[in-house]
């Protein structure tokens, strides 16, 4: 990654040098790319360990309500992604619209939660990480929380934006390939399982002996699961936090041309991944190579998110445990890097340019987006040591991260799409939501559970209710408030954001070369490899997106039938039927469903690994030619 920066900054127009480039990607990136970095900054470790979890605890139910449940946040996102591009085409981040609409002190209150949004997710990725690394290598926990952030802070602060979207790449082909190795592996060629009439028949067997809980006839090949049902509700609430509030997701739609922000693949990575690893350690439970043969998984363990990796070690050996700690430190990394240079922008833009000095020049920007990094990175790691050294583990956090951050979901959503909605009305929501979600779930845990523990209050009905009560509460409020005391709003001031700074940084450029300079960038005006010279001029090119409103506009509404129309089919027309219905599945239907994974998969790979080599061909060519004219 290091090479591939050098090489950018000595061969394109797109420097890292620029604070354009380096916290927006120039806003260049191609619809493939974006895609493959949204898939990328959406497989946390706990996508890939979770998912399976829930596979393990609830059988084919888990996998689909763990994706439905977190796919439709992807979805509304595109709403916000094309709005962000019509009334914000300039910011850096989404709370410097809430600082331009709203003023200091809501500025201040989602500075928190953005911030909170960012070291629960962070040291999320770090838990589950270490804590599968440790499983499978014997490592020193705590030196694994430390040292998987050390490489991500170097590749970060070296490329910025961009960087984390080409390792995003590399690292979904990786994930691809793997859970394509899996399963494969799995259903056509494991002496243990081999085929999905297999896999089915062991499942039976595995439902005889351990009967799922609030599932129908204990089967783990039903939709009619209970729990599985509530974590799809936690789920929603949950991801809507992780998505809304992440400006990870905002920088990408940022980075994105205006309207590449609707292609999204996400679905078929924990959907796929877990039913395959997830059903497998469920099973080969029985099996003599399973790590933990002939008890099944402590329900420690389970929480732990290790169902995937003893799966993968049964199935495969230590073939499976090396395929599962590669794809794990893909995750994490390409994950850890979104939320890194996420966090540094808001630091940067929204706390060291807004409140400490207004006057920063860029290389001042530039210094403390690196300074940042690094500060993060650390924190991080810290916040997950505390996590680890007090014993929450990943599904624990996981669960209960919705009711934290769930008051601030729709405020920050109407902040760019809703012209009624007040400062009032923002501030009050999150925070009234925020204090109805803790006294929900403290109050749910004492009274079912009889007292409020760390176990307590990680059960499915204590956050559940937890995070229904902050995210509707924060709806609720919001709306209330805003419609009792109405303040009209146009766009027009978040329209200007940082446009007299970009103009100034244009013309600045333009008057500071010299003649020979300026001939040169003439003669290649046309190319899509411009000289370095031309930094801010790249910078600042595709930043004219008012000059797009029909392409916006479409891309709106695009945007919004899919999105609703998706979250319909994944969340209401496939599973409620079978919920209702009390269906379990039978042998061809359990295999139908095996091939629509493999298909998903093949789609979803093709979209994030294919597609942006399409897309970038022309590039490919260009930058050939430049370093052969060199």
């Amino acid at each position: 990654m290091c090479g591939i920066s050098y090489i950018q900054n000595r061969y394109t127009r797109f420097s890292t040098k620029t604070s354009e480039e380096f916290n927006t990607a120039s806003r260049s990136v191609k619809p493939g790319l974006i895609a493959s970095g949204i898939v990328s900054a959406w497989t946390w470790a706990a996508t890939l360990l979770q998912s399976s979890t829930v596979a393990y605890e609830y059988g084919v139910a888990g996998p689909f309500w763990y994706a439905a449940g977190a796919t439709v946040q992807i979805l509304m996102f595109s709403i916000l992604a094309c709005k962000v591009k019509q009334n914000a085409p300039r910011c850096h981040t989404w709370l410097e619209i809430i600082y331009v609409r709203y003023g200091t002190y809501t500025h201040w209150v989602f500075i928190f939660f953005a911030l909170l949004t960012n070291i629960l997710v962070g040291s999320q990725l770090l838990l589950g990480g270490s804590a599968v690394v440790t499983s499978l290598t014997g490592m020193n926990v705590y030196a694994a929380i430390f040292l998987i952030p050390v490489g991500v802070c170097v590749y970060v602060v070296l490329g910025g934006l961009r960087a984390t979207f080409l390792c995003d790449y590399s690292h979904t082909l990786i994930l691809m390939i793997i859970i394509l190795y899996f399963l494969f592996s799995a259903y056509t060629t494991s002496a243990q399982i081999g085929s999905p009439s297999a896999m089915y028949q062991l499942l039976k067997e595995a439902a005889i002996k351990r009967p799922v809980a609030g599932n129908q006839n204990g089967s783990y090949m039903t939709l009619k699961s209970n729990f599985a049902l509530v974590f799809g509700v936690i789920q929603l609430c949950s991801g809507s936090g992780t998505v809304f509030l992440d400006q990870a997701y905002w920088q990408r739609a940022i980075a994105s041309r205006p309207t590449t922000a609707v292609r999204l693949a996400w679905f078929a990575i924990p959907f796929g991944f877990a039913t395959t690893l997830g059903l497998a350690a469920v099973a080969l439970t029985d099996s003599p190579t399973f790590p933990t043969y002939p008890e099944p998984l402590s329900q420690a363990q389970v929480t732990s998110g290790l169902a995937a990796s003893t799966a993968a070690t049964a199935l495969l050996g230590k073939g499976g445990a090396v395929a599962l700690l590669i794809v794990l430190f893909m995750a994490v990394t390409s994950c850890l890097s979104a939320e890194l240079i996420a966090v540094s922008s808001i630091l940067t833009f929204d706390i060291y340019k807004t409140y400490i000095k207004k006057s920063a020049t860029p290389n001042q920007l530039i210094f403390i987006s690196h300074v940042m990094i690094c500060v993060f990175g650390l924190t991080v790691a810290v916040f997950a040591c505390i996590w680890n050294g007090i014993g929450i583990d990943l599904g624990w956090l996981f669960l209960v991260m919705g009711l934290l951050i769930g008051g601030a979901v729709f405020p920050a959503a109407f902040a760019i799409t809703w012209v009624g909605q007040t400062s009032a009305g923002a501030l009050s929501g999150a925070i009234s939501g925020l204090a109805a979600g803790l006294i929900a779930w403290l109050t749910t845990a004492h009274q079912y559970f009889g007292a409020i523990t760390v176990s307590t209050t990680g059960e499915e009905y204590s956050t559940l209710a937890g995070n229904l009560a902050a995210i509707m509460t924060g709806l609720i409020v919001t709306v209330v408030v805003s419609l009792a005391r109405p303040k009209p709003y146009s766009w027009e001031t978040t329209r200007s954001i940082n446009a007299s700074v970009l103009t100034a940084a244009s013309s600045q450029s333009s008057t500071q070369a010299d003649p020979k300079e300026k001939s040169d960038l003439n003669e290649k005006a046309d190319s899509p490899i411009p000289s370095s010279g031309d930094e801010e001029k790249g910078a600042n090119e595709d930043l004219t997106v008012e000059e797009e409103p029909t392409k916006l506009r479409r891309a709106f509404k695009v945007a919004c039938i899919a999105s609703f129309l998706l979250t319909f089919i994944m969340d209401f027309l496939i599973p409620m039927p079978m919920f209702f219905s009390h269906y379990i599945f039978s042998q061809g239907f359990f295999t139908a469903w095996v091939v629509i994974t493999f298909i998903w998969v093949f789609c979803s790979a093709f979209i994030t690994t294919v597609l942006p080599l399409v897309e970038a061909g022309g590039f490919f060519k260009a930058l050939a030619k430049e370093v052969l004219g060199h």
